[in-house]
């Protein structure tokens, strides 16, 4: 599976791209903003995007709303969601109706290197998590 990567933390956007990596995945791109994000989408066409919620430059939403914004220009690009906190509003419309896989795992929920790929391999194939 090709993979892209949105996680302005380096050391874990670093830890996520080893660990799916040594799963035998091909990560196409790791980035640390939305704007490097939607870049690497258009130039890659992953099979699935593992996106975080708080990024730069205000650290709110851009996550999400970047993730939106991927899947209307790829539609049913599946996207796996992390984050430390519930963000209910764009969660919700990420979620809701529309085709490919989505998912939503909140970081300190996450207890396994495998739990996690599985999860990613969830929403690949087109599942909800």
């Amino acid at each position: 599976m090709r993979v892209a990567i949105a996680e302005d933390s380096v050391l874990l956007r670093e830890g996520l791209t080893r660990l799916l990596a040594e799963a035998g995945h091909d990560v196409v791109a790791a980035v640390g903003d939305a704007e490097a994000f939607l870049r690497a989408v258009a130039d890659t066409k992953p099979d699935a995007c593992v996106v975080d919620v708080r990024m730069p430059p205000t650290f709110t939403d851009e996550g999400l709303r970047v993730a939106l914004e991927a899947r209307r220009e790829i539609p049913g690009l599946p996207v796996l969601v992390l984050s430390q906190y519930v963000e209910q509003l764009y969660a919700r419309e990420l979620l809701s109706g529309q085709a490919g896989g989505v998912g939503y795992l909140l970081k300190d929920r996450v207890f396994s290197d495998e739990a996690f790929v599985e999860a990613l391999r969830t929403v690949a194939a087109g599942g909800t998590v």
